[in-house]
């Protein structure tokens, strides 16, 4: 009697960082090293873009600061309320400012970084000139999905606060009962829109749609896979920090070693020159791990929008089919499929 065997399984093609398949955490963790790795260029150059501005400040307030510390309480004991009053403001906004063109670099970045996710997914590798010629065209999406987000949670954090002011001024005391609850459910609302609106730079960046139908699309996306996106999300945010704080030891040990020996032996000029330079070299460094931090947080979320894809979508078979043909090796991957707007609509 002929013997029925059982079919043999058959691994789904693994052509690049990926398998061509719905991922497991570690595969999506393994393949942001794997995209840093590969495209050094393009994912670290964008990061240190992204962080070089906050460092930049950062080393120039700390110099001046420390330099000047003497100048400026000196200025301060000559002026009056309304000077002081009216310093504060300028520096509130120049604040704002600088916290807005960091949000517009920072978004505009973090979605172009997308495109070397999804192309060395498929064994692509992507220089930055590549990477900002494919992504360039998304750039003003991306902004006006960064200042939906902005103003949406300072409108969140306005109402917070009128709410508690108007409570404090009712209630007094007694106000503590209702305001600590409030609280909490806002910033578990917060973190609840964070992470089903995580893919949305993804979307818009692949998907090639605006920045509200990004947001629709994100929202569709994310359902029913919420918890794990918070899981990973939480795992990957715990380990770039404790990385961060462990390298930053050394500065920190360094800095104390220096106002340590320098100061009591030297002048007030050598302890101000060891701070500033101490304040410099801590801003290149933090600088430095806040981009290579930055760039795997990016891959991560790019890699879980392309699982999510491949869960709902059936982008697996997409990539499959392009992979076979070698069709369109200088685009991006997932981009241009016809049931995008059909998906965009269903969410």
């Amino acid at each position: 009697m002929p013997q029925h065997r059982q079919p043999l399984y058959v691994a789904p093609p693994k052509p690049g960082i990926v398998p061509l398949r719905p991922l497991m955490f570690g595969e999506i963790m393994d393949g942001s090293f794997q995209t840093i790795r590969r495209n050094a260029k393009a994912m670290l150059g964008a990061a240190l873009l992204a962080q070089s501005l906050s460092a930049i400040v950062t080393a120039a307030v700390t110099a001046f600061t420390t330099v000047s510390a003497g100048s400026i309480e000196a200025w301060i004991a000559g002026r009056e309320n309304s000077d002081l009053a009216a310093l504060g403001f300028g520096v509130a906004g120049g604040a704002l400012v600088f916290a807005i063109l960091t949000l517009i670099i920072s978004a505009v970045l973090q979605g172009a970084m997308v495109v070397p996710v999804a192309r060395s997914i498929l064994n692509r590798q992507t220089g930055f000139r590549q990477m900002w010629a494919l992504a360039r065209s998304r750039a003003g999406a991306l902004i006006r999905l960064a200042g939906i987000l902005f103003l949406g949670g300072l409108l969140a954090a306005t109402l917070f606060v009128v709410t508690a002011a108007a409570l404090i001024t009712a209630l007094g005391g007694i106000s503590a009962i209702i305001l600590l609850p409030l609280a909490l459910g806002l910033f578990v609302v917060m973190i609840w829109v964070y992470v089903k609106l995580m893919v949305a730079p993804a979307v818009i960046v692949v998907e090639e749609i605006g920045a509200l139908d990004g947001i629709r699309r994100s929202w569709h996306l994310t359902r029913g896979n919420w918890w794990r996106i918070l899981g990973i999300t939480l795992v990957v945010g715990i380990m770039v920090g404790v990385i961060a704080q462990i390298v930053m030891i050394p500065i920190s040990l360094l800095s104390g070693f220096l106002s340590t020996v320098v100061s009591p032996h030297g002048g007030a000029s050598q302890a101000a020159t060891a701070a500033v330079a101490v304040g410099i070299v801590s801003a290149i460094v933090a600088a430095l791990i806040g981009a290579v931090g930055y760039a795997f947080q990016t891959s991560v979320m790019a890699l879980l929008y392309m699982d999510l894809r491949m869960r709902k979508d059936g982008l697996d078979i997409v990539l499959l089919r392009l992979l076979e043909t070698g069709a369109d090796p200088d685009g991006v991957p997932g981009r241009g499929l016809p049931d995008y707007g059909a998906s965009a609509d269903a969410g």
